[in-house]
């Protein structure tokens, strides 16, 4: 019979520590948390300093009832959940629990943290256990009292002055901000005109290009050239001056040495992951954590990453001598530096006992186990591993030249590189937000000294416009958010999904666009509650919270600190605001049908534009509509409802304009405003329906089945009516760059199949 019990979260992690320890251990799971916060009464009593009321989370109670049978059974209890503020508070939160059972007397109980699930650590934390950190635990208290208290006074307020379910917290809102005022400078953009000019040369029978960087007496910048008449001038004296030949006038090499990235932090996952693997922040997290827990590899449960959740880029030094040692034996000794890389941590707080996110073993290769792992599991652990492996290597050495070209009145440049030295580079590249295609990267160029004469094909100038800046993607937010110290490891997957599931933004083609009622909701917050919606002021609150834990501050004057301010401004907000004031935006423009004010509103759809007089005047048209357009429902001529013989008439709905009965609601037929196209290709997945070219919300093309939504298949990329020749996918799709040109590739994301599309 096991005379010593230990808790966990995970039952896939409980199923792996247990292949580690012998019989006398029993390992249990609490199936996640064991308490919330109580919903039927006020959670937090403000009176009281702050006394926080907590409820047995009922799906998990069968499993907390077999913990509290085990422990009648044992003499020692090993509390052992993840080693973060969420798992300390979740084992005083079982602790309190047993304590109010009675069922602890005689009983000896021990916090134990381990950061990797392998039977090493999982023994070394059992040989040195620890009390309970109250501190961690007060700083997750403050931090549910926080939010319950923000999102329990704000939520009411928006039910009141916006519209019934709407809600606010204390950390998304911040986030919301960040993309509503994104989206605000992409409106508000002023889009520039230039006109760069190029020459097209040829020399050793190398075809090149290079730019023009100087014309006369003047350095050309980027807007220098703004009409397509002076760049018409340009293109042509050079043309005549040059007469077909150009001089090498200047010839400049140097190296550069580029350091691999540092072993990821959660926040740095979260980014690879979505631009390398195209994985959302939730699927991240859930699939590292399956890794962490542990998987059958063949030998037994092994837990094959470190803790997921962590700000530390720190590596023991047992894990740097093991990754050395392999990169030895791999790559070679001449792959190693002769002392580790160190890399700095960012956040002030970081506990670096925690350390970065990395393989247990670097002598577990991806491929070696790819077969017992889902090909989520092996793009993720194989990611990890790579960038493990790398962060431990040589820099790269790159030979940089940049060549400069005398064309007369005129220089132009030409740069490329070359790789001398691949140093880390083969084993792991970091990718780039946003990141850009140029033709100059990477290219050879052919070698020159100055004075040599190279070939002008051609001289040509491209009419250009600046563009506004891009939307977030799920990377570009996390990293956004961290740089302004907003949220912890532990919480940008569930900022990123509360936005999503409130419906204040939508995602299109990975770019995250603020909706109606977020815009609305952002403008309130910002407007009224300007203070607790500041990047700085929620950045400082994380601190503050931070140094709770760290035992530098007490929670209950934190409390305070932040509540009478906050419950004064909310009260003052309930009684001073209109609701008209907070869903109505009045416009420079008058009613066609009353001359009153118009203003922009919040209607079931999204906003409109109405009369400020409403109901006396019914006066309204779809916001971006020309204000002559006329008020009267647009008939559909020639055409009527299939259902009831009724006129069809173009109605606006949440995601654009559509064709619908004009005897709603007797009559619901609906239709697109335009046919799409059908490809007359066979839909792959359901095989009865055909691939039709459609519009997204946001206008961009994508091609989906026409049995949808019985069938929601859908690609981006044109489809052709072609068989993959590696995973027999019954068509293949076409995929143009800047840099590869047009290619067929499979639409199967674990088929790699690629060729050339002519």
């Amino acid at each position: 019979m096991p005379n010593t019990l230990i808790i966990v979260e995970s039952p896939a992690k409980a199923k792996t520590i247990k292949t580690h320890l012998g019989d006398e251990f029993e390992v249990l799971a609490t199936y996640g948390h064991v308490r919330n916060l109580k919903t039927k009464e006020s959670a937090v009593d403000v009176d009281n300093d702050f006394d926080v009321k907590y409820q047995l989370v009922v799906k998990n109670k069968k499993h907390v009832t077999a913990i509290a049978e085990a422990i009648n059974n044992a003499d020692t209890l090993y509390l052992a959940t993840d080693p973060d503020r969420e798992g300390e508070a979740i084992s005083w939160h079982l602790l309190e629990i047993l304590k109010s059972k009675n069922l602890l007397e005689g009983k000896t109980v021990k916090r134990i943290v381990f950061h990797e699930i392998t039977k090493p650590a999982i023994l070394s934390a059992i040989e040195n256990p620890r009390n309970l950190s109250y501190e961690m635990i007060n700083a997750q208290q403050a931090r549910d009292a926080l939010d319950y208290l923000v999102s329990s006074s704000l939520s009411p307020l928006l039910w009141k002055k916006i519209r019934r379910g709407l809600s606010a917290d204390r950390v998304q809102s911040s986030a919301l901000r960040m993309i509503v005022e994104r989206e605000q400078e992409i409106e508000t953009f002023d889009a520039k005109e230039y006109w760069p000019i190029e020459a097209d040369l040829s020399a050793k029978k190398q075809n090149f290009s290079a730019k023009l960087i100087r014309y006369q007496t003047t350095d050309l910048t980027q807007f220098s050239v703004n009409n397509a008449d002076d760049a018409d001038a340009i293109e042509t004296t050079l043309s005549i001056l040059t007469k077909g030949k150009l001089t090498v006038s200047k010839v400049e090499k140097k190296q550069i040495h580029r350091n691999p990235a540092a072993p990821f932090v959660t926040s740095t996952l979260l980014q690879e992951a979505s631009r390398k693997l195209a994985f959302t922040a939730l699927r991240t997290m859930r699939v590292a954590q399956q890794l962490y827990d542990g998987i059958d590899t063949g030998n037994g449960e092994v837990g094959l990453i470190s803790y997921v959740r962590t700000d530390s880029t720190h590596l023991s030094q047992a894990a740097v001598d093991d990754i050395r040692e392999y990169i030895a034996l791999k790559y070679g000794a001449e792959s190693l530096p002769e002392l580790p890389p160190a890399y700095q941590t960012k956040p002030k707080n970081t506990q670096e006992a925690q350390g970065a996110i990395r393989p247990t073993s670097p002598n577990i290769v991806p491929t070696a186990i790819k077969k017992k792992l889902t090909p989520e599991q092996f793009k993720l652990y194989e990611l990890i591993w790579k960038r493990t492996i790398a962060c431990q290597m040589i820099s790269a050495t790159i030979d940089s030249i940049c060549l400069n070209f005398d064309a007369v009145q005129g220089i132009f440049q030409a740069t490329g590189y070359t790789v001398s030295t691949p140093g880390f580079m083969p084993v792991y590249i970091e990718g780039e937000d946003d990141e850009i295609e140029d033709e100059d990267n990477g290219r050879i160029l052919p070698t020159l000294k100055e004075g040599d004469k190279v070939n002008l094909l051609k001289i040509r100038r491209e009419q250009l416009f600046s563009e506004p800046p891009t939307r977030f993607s799920e990377a570009c937010l996390v990293k956004s958010l961290e740089e302004h110290g907003i949220g912890r490891p532990s919480t940008y997957s569930s900022i990123i999904s509360t936005l999503q599931n409130r419906e204040y933004v939508e995602v299109d083609k990975k770019r995250f666009y603020p909706t109606d009622v977020g815009r609305v909701v952002n403008k309130f917050l910002t407007r009224h509650f300007t203070r607790y919606v500041d990047y700085s002021f929620t950045a400082r609150m994380e601190d503050k919270l931070d140094a709770v834990s760290c035992g530098e501050k007490e929670w209950i004057p934190l409390m305070h600190e932040f509540w009478k301010p906050f419950s004064d401004l909310v009260r003052d907000k309930t009684e001073t605001v209109d609701r008209k004031d907070a869903t109505q935006e009045i416009i420079n423009e008058k009613c066609p049908k009353c001359s009153k004010p118009l203003s922009i509103r919040l209607g079931r759809l999204g906003q409109f534009i109405g009369c400020t007089t409403y109901p006396e005047c019914d006066y309204t048209r779809n916001l971006g509509d020309d204000k002559d357009a006329s008020n009267e429902a647009e008939v559909v001529e020639g055409s009527s409802c299939p259902a009831c013989q009724s006129k069809l008439i173009i109605k606006q709905g949440k995601f654009g304009k559509f064709v619908g009965c004009s005897n709603y609601p007797d009559c619901k037929h609906i239709e697109p405003l335009e046919k799409p196209d059908n490809t007359g290709i066979k839909c792959p997945e359901c095989k009865k329906g055909s691939i039709l070219k459609r519009l997204s919300r946001h206008g961009k093309v994508f091609y989906s089945c026409s049995g949808y939504p019985g069938c929601s298949y859908a690609v981006w990329n044109t489809p052709i009516d072609q068989k993959c020749p590696e995973c027999k996918w019954p068509i293949l799709t076409v995929k143009t760059s800047k840099r590869n040109g047009s290619e067929k590739v499979c639409p199967q994301k674990s088929c790699k199949f690629t060729e050339p599309y002519k």
